[in-house]
């Protein structure tokens, strides 16, 4: 006999279909960078690079990671801070030399006597080379760490901005997202800090001229006008900020220890006293002495291109007269008076003067 058929029941359908993430994390385990569109050949892709090889072939969680990678990369650069410590050294032990001969320089340009600055300009550099000091050298430590910092952040910034899926529960403590910013503001704070602490110091270039107080009191306010710019950053780059602003101050206190200092052959700091160092002015006096310098000097070259134009003229265009009578002209005595006349009226030398 013919049996009636059985209600079929519908196949189970999910809810939500999975998305691509999920099923490549399902499939390979947790992504890797390139395949978000991340760790391309440029010094941002070498920094993620660094960052996900200490994560996935080292085993580190993500703030381990970030830490380690910040490590690594001040490590490479110490031996550019020791030379910029030796540097500054050398450079303030004879700093009072240079700046008298730096402002006899500046003195001889401004008075647009040129022998004297061409004779203070070779005094300066036989001084220079004599002492192996050169001010330009002291550029090295930020031409260098500059564009670490740089890569680092915007590294990590793509990664939390995109963000990076497993780099959502990669942190530690009250910030386990390293994608978001600090709710508590505490990185924020302590990267502050520290860097106030940097600028006071002068970790990275040594530098401690009592010449520059305007410009410290300028490094002094500058944390604070940074902190409302950046303090809803992602923690994973006050991550690499704290542990590189760490690594700084750790590293200003080794360095000055005498033993440490003899073995990276840095001399010893001379302390001059005030009255060995020309006075200084302050930040606003030096600002308007700048300006008023830069005039005298764009005045000075203004008349040496008048006098230049004039002698071009002179030499290249036909005779000017500069004479009110010519004598080898024979003219009445009344014509020559009015042509006298008519020549202290004109007076035709101007056109050659100017």
């Amino acid at each position: 006999a013919p049996v009636a058929d059985s209600p079929v029941s519908p196949p189970v359908v999910a809810d939500v279909a999975p998305t691509a993430v999920e099923v490549l994390q399902g499939v390979a385990g947790e992504q890797r960078l390139a395949e978000l569109g991340l760790a391309a050949h440029t010094p941002v892709g070498l920094i993620q690079n660094l960052l996900e090889f200490i994560h996935l072939d080292l085993g580190l969680p993500w703030w381990g990671a970030i830490v380690a990678g910040t490590v690594l990369a001040r490590l490479a650069v110490f031996p550019v801070i020791v030379k910029g410590q030796r540097e500054a050294a050398k450079l303030n032990n004879v700093l009072p030399e240079m700046t008298k001969l730096t402002n006899r320089m500046n003195e001889a340009k401004q008075s647009g006597n040129k022998f004297e600055f061409s004779k203070a300009y070779a005094d300066l550099s036989v001084f220079q080379k004599k002492h192996d000091v050169n001010p330009l050298r002291g550029f090295l430590v930020p031409l260098v760490q500059a564009p670490v910092f740089i890569s680092f952040f915007i590294a990590l910034r793509k990664m939390a901005y995109l963000p990076v899926p497993s780099l959502q529960t990669g942190g530690v403590l009250w910030f386990t997202d390293l994608s978001l910013a600090d709710p508590y503001y505490i990185l924020p704070l302590a990267v502050t800090g520290t860097m106030f602490f940097i600028l006071e110091l002068g970790a990275e270039s040594g530098i401690d001229n009592p010449n520059l107080r305007a410009m410290k009191t300028v490094f002094r306010i500058m944390p604070f006008i940074i902190l409302p710019l950046t303090i809803n950053f992602p923690t994973a780059v006050f991550t690499y900020w704290l542990t590189s602003n760490c690594f700084s101050l750790g590293q200003v206190a080794l360095l000055r220890h005498p033993a440490v200092r003899e073995r990276f052959r840095i001399p010893e700091r001379i302390q001059h006293p005030p009255t060995a160092m020309p006075p200084s002015d302050g930040l606003i006096e030096s600002m308007k002495k700048g300006w008023k310098n830069a005039q005298l000097a764009h005045q000075l070259e203004e008349r040496e291109k008048r006098i230049k134009n004039h002698l071009d003229l002179a030499a290249k265009g036909p005779l000017r007269q500069t004479f009110t009578h010519n004598p080898l002209q024979q003219t009445a005595p009344v014509a020559a008076a009015k042509s006298k006349s008519a020549g202290d009226k004109a007076q035709p030398w101007k056109d050659t003067i100017g």
